[in-house]
């Protein structure tokens, strides 16, 4: 009877230090799950990994073109291929996620209109509900614009990754399937949760707001000036040298003001961007004022300087209630250009103040409001507690 007492008690002590040790492998991730399975007297741990659920959101873009040739770098068709032939092409995806697609449209970037984004994010809401991260694919063009759309719209905080590429599927040397292996694995990873949308392409990844197109045709064409990229993927690696100011925010405040459910696509304002020059004529402002539009971004000289006609114009254009914001057309450097109905763009890009403006004007026709909203998500700057 002893005997047996000490063998059991040895056994009950085996096991329960197993189990003590299984326990913590129960709860390390989300992504994986244990299985205790009893043999002779031993427990044995069995970790079944599971694929973070990504969905490939597809817009069309040269990522998406068809070649003439093989060699044809920039005679192509762009929007032509299905998503979900592209994704079925790459090797090793189900070693970094479960890939669903997802063909929202095929086009080049250009042809989108703002209602179409407005669709856009709501898909891609919609989708995260059930994904943990977000790939969209579109062109290149006017990429930055349609990332900070989504940056500035999309109410979940998971992962959401614009890419694209710079030549076409069909050629040789192409940066596409590349482009889009990394895409899903930076969305898979979960390392930008809380950063809006970034965009990643060239083994590099940036925060929507700030990023540009710098060339019409180099692999390497997305910067972020002064600031620079968020992080690098090599590899399996993926480093993340910094954040978006919103990564910083507490999750109740993550959001911007700008929910899309609250209006309809029809609400979108009309912003257009008014380019000045030496000696730059009237004709642009006064044009966009008279065919509808509530804002004007001006992309000025220097440090946002436009035409005395075109000053003049904007003068007359405030006094019709149409808010203005001031930028300048360097491509890179602050703004801080305001005063009675002119916003300054600090340094977001005419094309970017245009979406900011744009989704202010949707939500608000009150100057003080919005003036409020571009000197916080607008501005992006990082305030640190004393």
């Amino acid at each position: 009877m002893q005997k047996w007492k000490t063998n059991s008690l040895k056994w009950i002590l085996a096991t329960g230090l197993a189990v003590t040790a299984v326990l913590p492998n129960l709860y390390a991730s989300p992504a994986s799950a244990a299985t205790v399975n009893t043999t002779q007297g031993s427990i044995v741990a069995e970790t079944v990994k599971k694929l973070p659920k990504v969905q490939v959101i597809a817009t069309g873009g040269t990522m998406a073109g068809q070649s003439v040739d093989a060699t044809s770098f920039t005679n192509y068709k762009a929007g032509t291929l299905l998503i979900e032939d592209m994704v079925k092409s790459l090797p090793n995806k189900d070693k970094i996620a479960e890939v669903s697609t997802y063909q929202f449209g095929n086009s080049g970037s250009s042809a989108y209109t703002m209602q179409q984004l407005y669709e856009l994010s709501l898909k891609v809401d919609e989708a995260l509900k059930t994904q943990d991260g977000v790939v969209v694919t579109t062109g290149t063009d006017t990429m930055e614009e349609i990332a900070y759309f989504l940056d500035l719209t999309v109410r979940s905080p998971k992962p959401v990754v614009i890419t694209g590429s710079m030549r076409p599927w069909t050629v040789i040397g192409t940066d596409a399937p590349a482009n889009l292996y990394n895409a899903i694995k930076l969305a898979a990873s979960g390392k930008t949760k809380y950063f809006g949308t970034v965009l990643m392409l060239n083994d590099e990844f940036h925060a929507a707001r700030d990023v540009t197109k710098s060339n019409s045709y180099r692999t390497d064409t997305f910067v972020t000036p002064e600031i620079g990229a968020l992080g690098y993927i090599d590899g399996d690696v993926i480093s993340v040298y910094r954040a978006p100011f919103r990564a910083l925010k507490p999750a109740t405040s993550w959001a911007t003001p700008f929910d899309l459910t609250k209006i309809s696509k029809s609400d979108l304002a009309k912003v257009e961007i008014a380019y000045s020059y030496q000696d730059a004529g009237a004709g642009a402002i006064s044009g966009y004022v008279s065919t509808g539009a509530k804002g004007i971004v001006t992309a000025g000289t220097g440090a946002g300087g436009i035409s005395k006609a075109m000053s003049e114009e904007r003068k007359a254009a405030i006094e019709k209630g149409v808010i203005f914001v001031t930028t300048t057309r360097t491509g890179s450097g602050s703004n801080y250009s305001s005063g009675e109905g002119i916003i300054a763009g600090g340094n977001l890009n005419a094309a970017h103040a245009r979406v900011m403006l744009l989704l202010s004007l949707s939500f608000s026709k009150d100057f003080e409001t919005i003036k409020g909203w571009f000197e916080t998500y607008g501005y992006g700057q990082i305030e640190l507690n004393k």
